[in-house]
């Protein structure tokens, strides 16, 4: 397998983690977002959307994170991603999807840019949108989770799922525009039990090949 991907996008984030709960080791190939190299021709001919992650699995060539991860989770089912029970899979997948569906794409970086390069917001304007499409989320998120029955030491019950991969790479983007997650105490919770699994510590963008020396 290889995966295109960039150090700092947190759908690859997600994808990266995934692999590595798996256990799964795959050929990286790095598209910088920044120098625009997903607008290249080669990568649009894989991923006519000009995004990251793109996963090639022999004649498969898959993006969109959640697809991905979903497909990798039925090759590979266990340790898995998803509930084996009806329930369960639908809440996990609500959970992932308040991230990858309302927050992120909102608030990416071909939005931000969009504000800012095409639409002249400030950036005090830009990071106004930024803090406030997220905190909108993460409060939805967090009421979901707090107190809920079927939380656990994670997200849902006592493994990482769907949902934890998707929420660890949101919080670590909230704090890099000061998102003020004090108001958040479960999903702190989970992020921190998160953070101490190595699946999830190797996947940190810092820690990414294709991460500058200085950050």
């Amino acid at each position: 397998m290889k995966l295109y991907g960039y150090w700092r996008s947190s759908a690859a984030y997600r994808v990266r983690i995934g692999l590595n709960v798996k256990g799964l080791e795959v050929e990286e190939e790095f598209i910088h977002l920044q120098r625009l190299d997903q607008r290249g021709e080669d990568y649009l001919a894989l991923n006519p959307q000009g995004l990251v992650p793109t996963l090639i699995d022999g004649d498969v060539c898959l993006s969109q994170s959640l697809a991905i991860l979903e497909y990798l989770d039925d090759l590979y089912p266990e340790p898995a991603l998803l509930p084996s029970d009806p329930a369960g899979r639908a809440r996990v997948r609500q959970l992932a999807q308040v991230v990858a569906c309302d927050i992120h794409p909102i608030d990416n970086l071909k939005v931000l840019n969009f504000l800012t390069n095409e639409l002249g917001v400030s950036d005090e304007g830009r990071l106004t949108w930024y803090r406030h499409w997220v905190t909108q989320g993460l409060e939805g998120l967090e009421g979901l989770v707090a107190g809920h029955a079927a939380t656990g030491q994670f997200c849902h019950g006592d493994r990482p799922s769907l949902a934890d991969l998707c929420l660890v790479p949101q919080l670590y983007n909230a704090r890099r525009f000061d998102v003020d997650l004090s108001r958040y105490p479960a999903l702190l919770r989970i992020d921190q039990a998160c953070q101490a699994l190595n699946a999830f510590a190797a996947a940190v963008p810092e820690a990414q090949p294709d991460a500058p020396a200085t950050v």
